[in-house]
């Protein structure tokens, strides 16, 4: 049995490539691809920095950044607002994930987070850890015990269940709940006025998923304050906090195709990805790599 199966956010790690301090890269006629070398960097990173090697590894990306989601929620998460720049890498930066020699899945209808859901559910049993490497908050109903956790690079922090429940005071199956009540900025998740992580996570805690929750403030746990006021915003809120919790559950139904030995990394390709390096004047990377082919 692997030791371990990697599950990379790619969304998150171009994003994150962008918004660094990294310099200025210019490729291909002048075009930005400073988020594209930036996330094949982190990626060589990966490959590299954990004492016990990478064996199995998946990356997936929102490609388009709109999913069925959108016809649910129309001010859902959408490429609005997203640095024009950003937008025209993405498929440069599955391009690169490839000529690394990673498996990817570029989601279309679903999103990357549905793709790592799907596969952390589906590989969980054939592998002794999932690693989810995102920070993102939905991510959290995917944990479960020790066995399938998230990994924070940036803060170098490793979620478990336990983790999760001391940090949001619920069980990874409240997670969708959770948001549902605070709001998620990054998805376009309004939430329900008035409730913040503290409030709406002792409720939770209590109570479990949304529909136990008392529409009587006075059956609420004392220790959250303003309970009359912010058991009115949920009344009045109505139906659409189950809309935003439908929005916030991860499918784990993604046709990802492929097995738990599809996903092996089996070294970066020498040729592919020196091509790729020379493509984009990205020489530099390729004195990085210590596992080829």
């Amino acid at each position: 049995m692997p030791a371990r199966l990697h599950l990379v956010d790619g969304t998150f790690e171009l994003f994150r490539a962008h918004f660094s301090k990294r310099p200025a890269h210019r490729a291909e006629g002048g075009r930005d691809r400073k988020a594209t070398v930036g996330l094949a960097s982190a990626m060589l990173t990966l490959l590299h920095e954990e004492a016990e090697a990478v064996t199995h590894l998946g990356i997936a990306f929102d490609n388009p950044i709109r999913s069925f989601r959108n016809a649910l929620f129309p001010d859902y998460k959408t490429e609005a607002g997203v640095d024009p720049e950003l937008l025209e890498q993405f498929d440069p930066a599955e391009e690169a994930a490839r000529a690394l020699g990673l498996t990817v899945w570029s989601m279309d209808a679903f999103e990357a987070d549905d793709a790592l859901a799907t596969a952390a559910s589906r590989y969980s049993p054939q592998v002794e850890q999932v690693r989810i490497l995102t920070p993102d908050k939905d991510l959290g109903q995917c944990v479960d015990g020790v066995r399938v956790v998230q990994v924070d690079r940036i803060r170098r922090t490793v979620i478990d269940e336990a983790a999760l429940v001391a940090r949001r005071l619920v069980r990874p199956a409240s997670i969708p709940d959770l948001l549902a009540l605070t709001g998620d900025t990054a998805d376009g998740i309004p939430g329900v006025a008035g409730f913040g992580e503290k409030s709406a996570g002792a409720l939770l805690a209590r109570f479990g998923d949304l529909t136990r929750i008392p529409a009587d403030p006075r059956e609420w746990p004392a220790e959250i304050r303003g309970a009359p006021r912010l058991a009115a915003a949920l009344a009045e809120a109505g139906p659409t906090v189950l809309l935003y919790r439908r929005l916030a559950l991860l499918r784990r139904d993604v046709p990802l195709g492929g097995s738990l030995e599809d996903l092996r990394f089996r070294g970066v390709p020498r040729a592919a990805f020196t091509l790729w390096c020379e493509k984009l004047d990205a020489g530099g990377l390729i004195e990085r790599v210590r596992r080829w082919a």
